[in-house]
This record gives C-alpha cells, structure tokens and sequence, in this order.
C-alpha cells in the first residue's frame, strides 16, 4: 500500500476515500510546510497531496534530487507554489483541481463587486461602531452596478461563469483581456490591450492564474487608465496585483474602489491596505463551501488513485 501525506486537514468524506487505498498520514496543522517538511515529505512518502503556500520551490526539489514522492496531487486549482519545470526534472508528476472551484470563485467574484460598490463592508462597520445616525438621502452613496461595463482580465472556466453572471443577472457589457478569443453565447468583446480595457469599464475583474508571466500584470499603469469612479476586484492571487500600486490608488482615490480575497504575501495583510476604508477584504473565501471543498479533495483522491491503478491524471499538469 502506497504511503500519502495530506498537508492539512480536509473534509472527513476526503480522508475516508484516501483512507481506503492509501496508507494516509494527516497533518493537524493549517499552516503551511515549513522548510524542513517539505524537504521530509518528498523523502518519505508516495504521495503528498499538498495546497496553497505549501511552496515546493526549486530550491526543495534540488535538496531532494531523488524524492520517493512521485506525485504532488495538488487541493486548488492553482498551482503557482510548486516549481513545475523542478518537479519535471525530479520525476515528480503534479495534478490540480480545475472545475470544482468556477462557479463558487465566480460567486465571490460577484459579491465582492457588489459589497465594493454598494460600499457594504464600510456600512457594517458604521452599524457594528454604534455611530450609526440612520438613513438619509446621501448617506454612503455608492455606485448602481445594473448596464454597467464590467472588464475581465482572464477568460478561462472562471472569467466565463464571472461574465454570465454579470450579462445575464445585472445586464453589463462584458469586456475581457485574454491571450485568445473565446467563444461564448453572449455578447463579450475582446481587447488586445490590458490599459485599453481598463479605460473603458467599470469594474475590473482579475481572475488570471498565478506565477511568473502573470506577476503584476495589474500595475500602476492599469490603475491609472481606470476611471475614478471604477472599482477593482481581485479573485486571481495576490501577486497579479502590485499591491503597493494599489494602495496608492486606494489611497489616493484615483479609482473607486477595490474588493480583494486574496493578497501578495497572504497571509499577511499590509496595515496600509487594512486602514482604508475603500477596500472590501475577504480571508480567501473564493472556494470556501462545503460542497466545493469536499469537491476538490475528491478530485484530488481521484488523481491520486489513477496513479497508484497506472491510469493517467485524470487532471494532470505535467509529464515525467
């Protein structure tokens, strides 16, 4: 029976479906691996079904050049954290999770847009302060999101549920940013420029995959082509954003506003984006239902099975 570690507790009909096939050790922790574990699971396990900020960096594959661990079956969707090109040359094949995760990504995509502009997360914070003198006129008046223009940077499985969405449910125009059109069943336009789109909408939606081609791709340029009223939200990972462009945005209130759920050195959380009050901050909500998580471990269980059968991934990243 082949020996898998699980780098952080999932849920219990997870564990099970590995407990069947696997001779499974589980972490307690919900911290990621430190330096020496990582180094310790590719030694002495199979299998590893790793996640986010587990970082199995090039530098952990060339301390254990030759890991008895020959699958990393990765919990999310992104797999920026793992060095592909290292797992490669150590004959460590990576899967992910893509599918599970869209629609409820999408969803908090939508309601970060929402809670933004409608300045909702500012509101309850007025009413939980007890400084609340009730309603009137002109109190917070934030921006109607209904016809509006919405740009997505990112048209994969995530950046489509996020555009049928917004066409369907409030009737924006969807605008997007990708390396290749997309044929889809609404009305969706194309631009072959990031600070084109972003002169042009009203929300700004990133929803890119991480890693190095896609690192600061939303810079201080594309906030200062951004109307002063438009809002940014961030459902991608935190290092597409150069945060500390943002903030001077935010700071400065060249753009509207920005709705955030995940961040550049998650889990920290600059006190400089926590003090303003134009900023909706979630704690990395996006996959965060029972369903989709259960979801996601089964999908992870599944790509850990085919190996130990000698079938291919079933959601495999690479090839060894």
């Amino acid at each position: 029976m082949k020996t898998l570690y699980i780098t952080r507790p999932l849920p219990e009909e997870v564990l099970a479906s590995a407990r069947d096939v696997f001779d499974t050790s589980v972490r307690q922790s919900n911290l990621p691996l430190n330096d020496h574990d990582l180094r310790w699971v590719l030694e002495e396990f199979d299998l590893v079904l790793p996640t986010l900020g587990d970082i199995f960096s090039a530098g952990v594959f060339a301390d254990v050049p030759q890991p008895k661990c020959k699958l990393l079956a990765n919990f999310g969707v992104g797999y920026n954290h793992i060095d592909i090109d290292a797992a490669t040359r150590a004959g460590v094949l990576v899967s992910n999770t893509p599918g599970a995760v869209t629609d409820a990504t999408a969803d908090i995509a939508v309601m970060l847009m929402l809670m933004s502009a409608r300045r909702a997360a500012e509101g309850e914070r007025l009413v939980r302060s007890g400084l609340w003198e009730g309603w009137h006129p002109t109190q917070m008046l934030g921006m109607h999101v209904s016809r509006k223009t919405v740009g997505i940077i990112g048209m994969g499985r995530i950046g489509q549920a996020i555009a049928q969405r917004c066409f369907y449910g409030f009737g924006m125009r969807v605008r997007y940013f990708s390396r290749s059109p997309k044929l889809m069943e609404f009305d969706a336009r194309r631009l072959e420029s990031l600070t084109d789109m972003a002169r042009e909408v009203d929300v700004l939606i990133a929803c890119v995959p991480g890693g190095p081609e896609t690192r600061h791709l939303v810079n201080a340029g594309v906030f200062d082509a951004m109307q002063r009223h438009a809002h940014f939200i961030n459902v991608s990972r935190g290092d597409v954003v150069d945060e500390r462009a943002l903030i001077e945005a935010l700071r400065d209130k060249r753009i509207g506003g920005a709705g955030l759920d995940v961040y550049e050195q998650e889990p920290h959380v600059p006190e400089a984006l926590r003090s303003l009050n134009n900023v909706t901050l979630l704690p990395h909500l996006g996959t965060a239902a029972t369903e989709v998580r259960t979801n996601m471990g089964m999908m992870a269980v599944e790509n850990l099975k085919a190996y130990a059968d000698g079938r291919p991934l079933p959601n495999g990243v690479n090839a060894v």
